[in-house]
């Protein structure tokens, strides 16, 4: 009965610690893995940089458009000027111009 009533006390004292060691182990492993961990802190600044990246390039797309449609506004706007670059876009010409046609390296703009 000695081996067994020292079997049970070693396992009465190995029992406390292998529940801690196992809390230990549960709560270090959520600590790096787990929804609120460190990969996932590390996922959610990967996303916050693409985030930043995005809302730089859409500020700076701002910037050019506002710039784009200041030019538009009355006192900016020349009349012959608007008149010249739609019909260089449209590819139009009125039957009274003189279309003076240039390679294509030796554009004027």
């Amino acid at each position: 009965m000695s081996f067994k009533r020292s079997m049970k006390r070693r396992l009465k004292a190995g029992c406390a610690p292998a529940f801690f060691l196992g809390l230990v182990a549960y709560f270090s492993w959520n600590a790096t893995q787990g929804a609120h961990g460190l990969r996932s802190y590390s996922d959610q600044l990967h996303l916050l940089a693409r985030a930043e990246d995005g809302k730089a390039a859409a500020i700076a797309e701002q910037a050019a458009w506002t710039q784009r449609v200041s030019g538009l506004r009355d006192r900016a706007l020349d009349a012959d000027t608007l008149d010249e670059r739609s019909r260089a876009m449209l590819n139009l010409a009125d039957p009274n111009d003189i279309v003076v046609p240039y390679g294509a390296n030796n554009r004027l703009y």
